[in-house]
């Protein structure tokens, strides 16, 4: 199921404040209302989480907190892979696949952003509408909104939501650009790409990042007339990844896999081994040790991010900075000294 409005976060606050009969929700409704599943509260709750509003942001905060004791539970799947080669497909087959085992699932479908209105451009909903009508599944689709490496600035928040709220498979669907798929395995715990058939030069990323990242390889459309390079490419991956990857821990080592997504074939096989994993890791503490890496990061991320903002809205620093950067343009000073004043104004003392 998916929440009836698709439009970007501000967009929808700007409605919901214009709707005399929508009432503002307490942290303790939030908090009630995620905890018991209920659809309309969880997709304001996501929404407030998403509010680049001080007072939301103070709100998010205090939901976050009385929420985290009830995270944790659900598998936390990363989806990456090259445009054509299926993801959504893949990612609806896998969803229906497991809400008919019995399990709920949310998707998180982070599309690129229009340059105009700032909404999703793609529309996931619509392309996992046989998933979106199912009771047990829930499509959150966000717009990367111009953040580094395509994925929302608040997905990590949105993920400890969607456990809160009951799910217990959360699948992170990238736009598939730039750093997307170094940003998705830090905040999950299985890496999965879908990948093309193909042979030789055609092979998709076949690259050393990708292969140090990913967990399992699903190469899709194996069926008909491009099965045979489907199960080629399999190969060929699996020949890359022990030659690539640098992984020591055999019990570590990718899986690659084929399947049909149209067809539903081989999808069931996918999940066994990212499931599979999980348990491995899980038994092991890996799993917990590597969630407890990826709080770390996203802790320093924060404050990466809220620094940067501070320095930008800085009363002082916007003062000297298009003069500044006009002279860093025309290579009148160099870019440290510039740096080096921003700084100051922003009442760092010089080092």
């Amino acid at each position: 199921m998916t929440e009836n409005d698709s439009r970007s976060p501000s967009t929808a606050q700007s409605h919901a404040s214009a709707s005399p009969r929508r009432r503002e929700l307490s942290v303790e409704d939030y908090f009630n209302g995620v905890r018991a599943g209920e659809m309309p509260v969880l997709a304001r709750a996501l929404t407030l989480i998403e509010s680049n509003s001080p007072r939301h942001q103070l709100l998010a905060e205090d939901l976050l907190t009385r929420l985290m004791p009830y995270t944790g539970g659900a598998v936390r799947v990363g989806v990456t892979g090259a445009p054509g080669a299926g993801k959504s497909t893949f990612i609806e087959a896998l969803g229906l696949h497991l809400v008919r085992s019995g399990l709920r699932v949310a998707v998180l479908a982070v599309d690129p952003s229009s340059g105009l209105t700032g909404g999703s451009i793609l529309g996931d909903k619509t392309r996992m509408s046989g998933l979106a009508a199912e009771r047990n599944a829930y499509i959150r689709p966000s717009p990367s909104a111009g953040t580094l490496g395509g994925v929302a600035r608040k997905t990590r928040e949105t993920m400890l939501v969607c456990e809160a709220a009951g799910y217990q498979v959360v699948l992170v669907e990238t736009v598939g650009v730039g750093q997307s798929e170094t940003m998705v395995a830090d905040m999950t715990d299985c890496f999965l790409a879908i990948m093309l058939p193909g042979a030789g030069d055609e092979l998709q990323g076949i690259k050393r990042g990708l292969l140090e990242l990913v967990d399992v390889i699903a190469v899709n459309k194996a069926d008909g007339p491009t099965r045979a390079a489907a199960e080629l490419a399999a190969v060929q991956y699996n020949v890359a990844l022990k030659s690539l990857s640098g992984r020591s821990d055999e019990d570590d080592a990718p899986v690659v896999l084929t399947c049909s997504a149209l067809h539903h074939q081989g999808v069931n096989a996918v999940w066994d081994a990212i499931h599979q994993r999980q348990a491995r890791h899980a038994a092991t503490g890996k799993l917990a040790d590597r969630r407890r890496r990826q709080n770390l990061r996203w802790l320093w991320s924060l404050v990466e991010d809220r620094l940067r903002h501070a320095i930008h809205t800085h009363p002082a620093v916007q003062a000297i900075r298009e003069p500044l950067e006009r002279q860093v343009l025309t290579g009148a000073i160099p870019p440290e000294v510039a740096a080096r004043q921003i700084l100051e104004a922003f009442g760092l003392a010089r080092s």
